[in-house]
């Protein structure tokens, strides 16, 4: 009996492991999308940092070595280093179908007959 018991107890956790979460509401999504833009931009302001201080680092380099009468190379030519600003977000924009927008639908009932005086049946014969 008490093997039964821990084997449904085993059986139960398993399922509860294996279950679904429910699928993100729109709001987590914005806040997901702009939590991977911050992040983003925080790489670029790591990036940023890095680069200024590596060029400070070059430059004390070569101002030391030049006051030591040591012999140094010409720097490399790099790209100036890219602030990436401060940050900002602005959320996608996204175009409803045309269904939704209503371009398909007349904005006002027809104030006329249809044009021609055929009777459907004659212009959509059953197939």
């Amino acid at each position: 009996m008490k093997k039964l018991l821990i084997v449904s107890l085993l059986a139960s956790a398993s399922a509860m492991a294996l279950a679904k979460l429910p699928p993100p509401t729109e709001e987590a999504k914005a806040k997901a999308a702009e939590a991977a833009a911050k992040a983003a931009w925080a790489g670029k302001v790591d990036i940023y940092q890095l680069c200024k201080s590596q060029d400070k680092v070059a430059a004390s380099y070569y101002q030391s070595a030049k006051a030591a009468g040591k012999e140094t190379r010409p720097a490399m030519v790099l790209p100036p280093c890219a602030d990436p600003g401060a940050f900002s977000y602005a959320p996608p924009v996204v175009a409803k179908p045309i269904e939704a927008a209503g371009a398909h639908s007349p904005t006002t009932n027809a104030a006329s007959p249809p044009s021609t005086k055929q009777p459907d049946a004659v212009v959509n014969p059953v197939k």
